[in-house]
């Protein structure tokens, strides 16, 4: 089984980690259990050319690249771009990924997308181009770049966003929308949410961390079981759904999941936003809808509804955040640092650990973590919705007090 996570930043994105080097993804990747990683960026010059200069196409896997020197870990070459463009008189902001094929192609790339932004500003550009524009561009280059919508529900950056999105694919890239073969679940949203909108049945749902630091990489990802590694292979199987499934943050987690004003500590649930008329009770402004209730909105099935083609899908919490968590510690703090990297060095890599290690092995190092990896795979975790901003509270061992929420019996796993 193979586990990628596609959508990444670099150093050169804003508010994004020094720390985010190729040769520290690469090594920061195998202690996570990762194998293959878009390297993030790649449309920024100075990242482009540390990309030439630094990988190189990994022996009989085509479109694959590596680093030169002490390579742990696969790369294809991705950027996250930011389309801006005007459209039905409304201004509209999607966030895109693109994969591309080669180096060679990527030049070609570059200098296309110069023509409608300056590159060098951030590692994710912004550029005054259409979703269907974009794809006519790509489609003059290669057929094999792979375009998909990032984070796809979130308010003011999603395809679907309550903010500035669209209602469906083919309203976002008209006749184009059949060039999109998949989306990014993001952190807010996971499958279930998404088997609720018949019209996403033939898309693929892929998960990704878009991870700003180190410790962020494989927070959500995707599992592939394929005979031969290559770039034509990952795509093709992403575009007719082979690929085995995905690996999920808690979407309650996602600092976007339920309504709300985080100014006004204000947080509910669509049906509670939905008598207030979507006005906060306390300032008397709108609210911001996060992506459940957007989900409500285009929701043509009831919650829990499986369609028959749906992929696996597991949830996870980061090790570091779950030590953390059980330790009652800061997760910076030594103790916990050297508690996580005792337990890679026993368990090979984290991925590996949080679905596969024996829990009687575990609770010899400490059984409330043992206790917690537990209720997470069998999801019986307690959760506190984030939004407005805020991220969402996880909470494994059920230590606070519950509080029911609108999405618990949606919640399933394989």
């Amino acid at each position: 089984m193979l586990i990628a996570d596609f959508h990444i930043h670099s150093k050169y994105s804003r508010a994004c980690s020094e720390n985010l080097t190729l040769e520290n993804i690469d090594l920061y990747a195998n202690k996570k259990g990762l194998d293959i990683l878009g390297t993030g960026d790649m449309t920024h010059p100075k990242w482009f050319n540390e990309i030439k200069n630094k990988l190189k196409e990994k022996e009989g896997e085509k479109g694959i690249y590596e680093l030169k020197e002490n390579p742990h870990v696969r790369f294809v070459l991705s950027t996250e771009l930011a389309l801006v463009f005007e459209k039905d008189k409304k201004i509209r902001k999607i966030h895109i990924v693109v994969l591309a094929p080669s180096i060679e192609v990527l030049e070609k790339i570059n200098n296309e997308l110069s023509r409608y932004g300056n590159l060098a500003i951030d590692g994710r550009p912004t550029l005054n181009i259409s979703g269907a524009e974009i794809i006519d561009l790509f489609k003059s280059i290669s057929n094999d770049i792979f375009v998909f919508p990032a984070h796809a529900w979130t308010p003011w950056f999603g395809v679907f966003g309550s903010k500035s999105g669209f209602d469906s694919l083919k309203e976002a890239f008209d006749e184009r929308y059949k060039e999109i073969y998949a989306i990014e679940t993001g952190l807010s949203s996971d499958p279930p949410m998404n088997w609720r909108i018949s019209s996403l049945d033939d898309i693929a749902l892929i998960s990704n961390s878009d991870a700003h630091s180190l410790e962020n990489l494989g927070r959500e990802a995707n599992m592939f079981d394929l005979e031969k590694i290559s770039y034509i292979n990952i795509i093709s199987s992403i575009k007719n759904k082979t690929f085995y499934g995905t690996l999920e943050y808690y979407p309650e987690e996602g600092k976007y999941h339920f309504d709300g004003h985080r100014n006004c500590n204000v947080e509910l649930a669509p049906k509670d936003a939905i008598k207030m008329n979507n006005i906060c009770p306390i300032c008397k402004k709108p609210l911001t809808l996060g992506v459940l209730h957007r989900i409500e909105d285009l929701a043509d099935r009831d919650v829990g509804y499986i369609p028959k083609n749906a992929k696996p899908f597991k949830h996870i919490i980061p090790l570091l955040e779950l030590i953390s968590y059980v330790l009652n510690k800061n997760k910076y703090s030594k103790v916990v640092r050297d508690s996580y990297n005792y337990l890679i060095t026993q368990y090979k890599n984290e991925i590996n650990l949080l679905l596969n290690a024996d829990l009687d092995s575990i609770k010899s190092f400490n059984e409330d973590l043992a206790k917690a990896l537990y209720n997470i795979r069998n999801d019986k975790v307690n959760v506190i919705p984030g939004y407005d901003g805020v991220f969402g509270r996880i909470d494994p061992l059920n230590r606070l007090d519950k509080k029911e929420t609108f999405y618990d019996k949606q919640r399933k796993l394989f």
